[in-house]
């Protein structure tokens, strides 16, 4: 046996250890990245969740205020007596007719 037969399975060993943390130092890498993009997309869900939620909540609020403003409306024009436009018309069509027939 000579020297250079001692110094293979040193250099095996080496070789090997190498090998292994370069394979850990990826595996690291990419559990970090797969990591890092469920961690985002699990942020991404909750904001959109949250902003669906506002947005919902907003057009509720509006729909109230209108809803507010019809009823606000139907009670000055009870108060005042106006007729509604519906009924201004059949009146006007119903004048002609009369003054058509006399």
């Amino acid at each position: 046996m000579d020297g250079h037969d001692a110094d293979d399975p040193k250099q095996s060993t080496a070789d090997m250890t190498v090998f292994v943390q370069n394979l850990l130092q990826q595996m690291q890498s990419r559990f970090q990245t797969m990591s890092d993009s469920i961690i985002t997309k699990n942020i991404l869900r909750v904001t959109c969740f949250l902003n669906c939620d506002r947005a919902l909540d907003e057009m509720g609020s509006r729909i109230d205020e209108l809803e507010q403003s019809i009823n606000d409306l139907r009670a000055e024009m009870g108060q005042e007596g106006s007729p509604s436009p519906s009924s201004a018309l059949k009146l006007k069509d119903e004048t002609k007719s009369a003054d058509d027939s006399a």
